[in-house]
C-alpha cells in the first residue's frame, strides 16, 4: 500500500504557513523548525501519520508573487481532510483569514478554501461517507 508521508513545499512565510496549519488542524504540531548557519528556514509541520516540510524561499526573488496560481506550474492548493467544516470555517473567519468563495456542497462532502495570510490557498475537505468510491466521486 501506498502511502502519503510529507509534502514538501516552499511559500511565502512559513509562519503564515505554520499558524494556519496550527488553526486548521488541532491535531498537528511543530515537528521541527529551524534555520541552519549560511542556509534558509524549514519546518516540519503535522501528526505522527503525516506532515508538511515547509522552506522559506531561498532568494527574495523567488516569492509567490511572481507566479499566477492556476495559470502558471506550481502548486495551486493544498487539500486537507477536516472533521467539522463547519466549526473550522467560524473559527478561520473570526481568526482573520480570507476564505476564497462559499462552501461547496458535492454529493458526499462539502468543500472549501482559505488564504494564509501570506496569500497561500488551503483546501478544506469534509466527507460524510468512508467509502473511497463515494469520497471521490465528482
Amino acid at each position: 500500500m501506498t502511502q502519503f508521508e510529507h509534502a514538501n513545499i516552499t511559500v511565502p512565510n512559513i509562519d503564515a504557513a505554520i499558524a494556519f496549519l496550527l488553526n486548521a488542524a488541532p491535531d498537528f504540531r511543530v515537528k521541527i523548525d529551524q534555520t541552519p548557519v549560511g542556509s534558509y528556514r524549514w519546518a516540519h509541520v503535522g501528526n505522527d501519520e503525516y506532515y508538511f516540510a515547509l522552506q522559506e524561499p531561498k532568494d527574495a526573488t523567488s516569492s509567490q508573487d511572481t507566479r499566477k496560481p492556476y495559470h502558471n506550474i506550481g502548486v495551486n492548493h493544498i487539500g486537507m481532510i477536516v472533521d467539522n467544516l463547519d466549526h473550522l470555517q467560524e473559527k478561520l473567519l473570526a481568526l482573520g483569514y480570507e476564505q476564497n468563495g462559499l462552501v461547496t456542497q458535492e454529493k458526499h462532502g462539502r468543500r472549501t478554501y482559505f488564504y494564509d495570510k501570506a496569500g497561500f490557498e488551503w483546501e478544506l475537505v469534509e466527507y460524510d461517507s468512508e467509502k473511497p468510491e463515494e469520497r471521490y466521486s465528482y
